[in-house]
Formats: structure tokens, sequence, C-alpha cells
């Protein structure tokens, strides 16, 4: 399994809502239901604005555009942020998912997407190596990204039997394709495993962590995978990364064998061994380390 697929499984997004936007006039809203969770939203109708703490400056977002928030980052979007926001768990009703929601009569701005809620026990630690704001386009040449949401539209404006559960299918689609085309730009310059999987030479390398975490690889191993020198390898996968490729490695490790106790169905021995650990106590120092509780306090934390 690739990066992308494995990260994407341990945070097991299940979609929550998958609802339309039907905004009009002056309307902007404080989106306070981000904790653990992951919008993915495409403006197939007029513009709006979008700011959160820390930009720069806020963020037009117009008809074709796609953008994804996964950081749980207090965001505000609407026609003009001068506007006093009202809290979108006001507006946003969770029981109307399958639905369009019009707002303040409509008109002028239509999304589409999805809420998905992040269920894997290290949800929170994944989700903060990505990108608090991902933006693409679904420009014509984009087809996949707009087959997804324009039948995703299709399915909530026609409203025929099954279509909320056709909706929440293709919003999972909508979601890895904006994350892959987001990547594909290779435009950010944010620090963590999202941008090192970004730098089409690092990716190599994560890629072959990835297909075998056992491996005892070496920094050395890891710089031929890239096609890069050691010193260079090493020094920008921490400057990307924003930590070594060997803490890294150790890192996802830890996480592989974290899912693997809580379905509690290998021995210690065997998870230490599939995550290159010859040894439990090596593999139990490791894991206290990385994750700050000893392997049978992670089990029993999970019942």
């Amino acid at each position: 399994m690739d990066p992308l697929s494995e990260v994407l499984s341990m945070l097991k997004p299940r979609s929550y809502i998958t609802a339309g936007f039907d905004a009009g006039g002056a309307w902007a809203l404080t989106l306070d239901d981000l904790a653990g969770r992951i919008k993915c939203y495409a403006v197939m109708q007029g513009a709006c604005w979008l700011s959160m703490k820390d930009m720069e400056a806020p963020v037009l977002l117009q008809a074709g555009d796609c953008f994804v928030l996964p950081s749980g980052k207090a965001v505000r979007i609407g026609s003009d942020l001068s506007t006093e926001p009202k809290r979108a768990s006001e507006v946003l009703d969770p029981s109307r998912s399958g639905e369009i929601v019009t707002y303040n009569g409509g008109g002028d701005v239509f999304l589409v997407g999805s809420r998905f809620e992040v269920n894997g026990r290290h949800a929170e630690a994944l989700l903060q190596t990505l990108p608090p704001l991902m933006r693409v386009e679904t420009s014509a040449d984009r087809a996949r990204l707009r087959w997804s949401i324009e039948l995703m539209m299709e399915e909530l404006q026609e409203a025929r039997p099954g279509s909320s559960l056709v909706a929440q299918q293709l919003a999972h689609m909508m979601l890895v394709q904006a994350l892959r085309l987001y990547l594909s730009e290779q435009s950010s310059n944010d620090i963590g495993w999202f941008a090192a999987l970004e730098d089409p030479q690092l990716s190599k390398a994560l890629r072959a962590m990835h297909a075998n975490p056992a491996h005892s690889w070496t920094v050395q191993e890891l710089a031929t995978q890239a096609g890069m020198s050691r010193s260079t390898f090493a020094e920008r996968f921490r400057h990307k990364a924003g930590e070594t490729p060997i803490a890294y490695l150790t890192r996802w490790r830890m996480m592989l064998a974290g899912e693997q106790l809580t379905h509690g169905r290998d021995t210690l021995a065997r998870i230490a061994l599939s995550v290159g650990y010859e040894s439990e106590h090596a593999f139990n120092t490791a894991f206290k380390r990385v994750m700050g509780i000893s392997p049978g306090r992670y089990i029993k934390a999970t019942w």
C-alpha cells in the first residue's frame, strides 16, 4: 500500500455529513466543528473568502476550487469576512446530511462536499502533519475529481433513493482525488510528512519505508532509494519532514504496532518482528519512547 493510502487507512475517515450549501447576500460562518475532522468541499458557483489563524491573508475561493481543511484550526468563511459570523454548527444541521442547505436566501454561492469523522487512534498526530489548507482547481483536465464532484451534486439535488449513500461514497473519492492533485502540484512550503511526500525524490524513500517497515533501513540505503547523496538526502528530509528519516521511520513503525496491538490478534513478539525489532525489550523501549506509554498500557487503554 502506498503512503497516502496507508495514512488514510489509519485515519479511518467516515463521511459524517455530505451536503450542499447554497448561500446568498452577505454572510459569514465560523467553522467550529473541525476538531478531529476533515472538511472537503468544492465551490460550484460564485465565490467566497476563507481565513484562519496564522494565515497571512484571506484566500478567495472561486467556482472550480476544491479545498480540504484537515488541521482542526478555527476557520472563517463567507461572502464578506467583515460580516458578523454565525457558528456553522448552528447552520449546518448534522441531521440534514444528503440534503442542500439554503442559507440567507441562497443563489450567490454554492458549495458541495463532506465532513469526515476520523476515528483512528493516531488521528490527531497524523492530521497535524497536513497543511491547514489544501486548495486545488477542478478545471477540465482534472476529469476524475470533476466527475465525483458533479455526480455528488446531482445525487444531492435529485434526492433519488439511495442518494445519501452514493453521495458519501463519492465524497471519499473526492477527498482522495483532491489530496492526489495537491501532492502533484508540489507547491507547498509546509513542514511535515505531507510536505516530504510532495517531493518527488523524498517520496521514493517514503514509499520504500512504508513498503517494508521491518527492514533495518539506514540513511544511506534510503538516500539511494531517493537517488541522492546521503548528506543531501538527510538534510532535505529533515527540512521537509521536520524530523530525521530514522525518527520518521521509528514513529511510523510504532503507529503500525499500535494498530496491531489494538486488534489484539498477534503476540508482542510477532508485532515487534513485523516492525523491525527482534528483541521484545528493544521494541518495548522504542514504543514507550515514541508513544509515551508501554505496549501493555496501550492495549489496556483501548479496552
